[in-house]
């Protein structure tokens, strides 16, 4: 087989497989984790992008009110990482 088609493979794959981990993701223990934010970490408040990582894995996983009250920019970034995971697949597929 050749390289190119395996590397097309292994990335396909880890693309399905992805968004499988993110759905299992228990936002709980997401919840306790600390946070690596400079911005909050320094000065004490939010920036516009604190939460947007549970925001999207509540989303993947189908709670958008939770999801939204996270961080509300969930509604622009949401949608565009589905789009650019949609893209990439999109173009892998046809590359075989």
């Amino acid at each position: 087989m050749n390289l190119y088609i395996i590397k097309n493979r292994l990335l396909l794959t880890f693309y399905f497989i992805v968004p499988v981990v993110l759905f299992f993701i228990p936002l709980d223990w997401l919840n306790k984790q600390h946070t690596i934010c400079l911005v909050k970490n320094i000065f004490g408040v939010n920036c516009f992008g604190c939460g947007i990582t549970r925001a999207v894995i509540s989303g993947i996983q189908l709670d958008f009110n939770k999801s939204f009250e996270f961080n509300k920019m969930v509604v622009i970034v949401l949608p565009m990482l589905i789009y650019v995971w949609y893209t990439r697949i999109k173009k892998l597929i046809q590359s075989f």
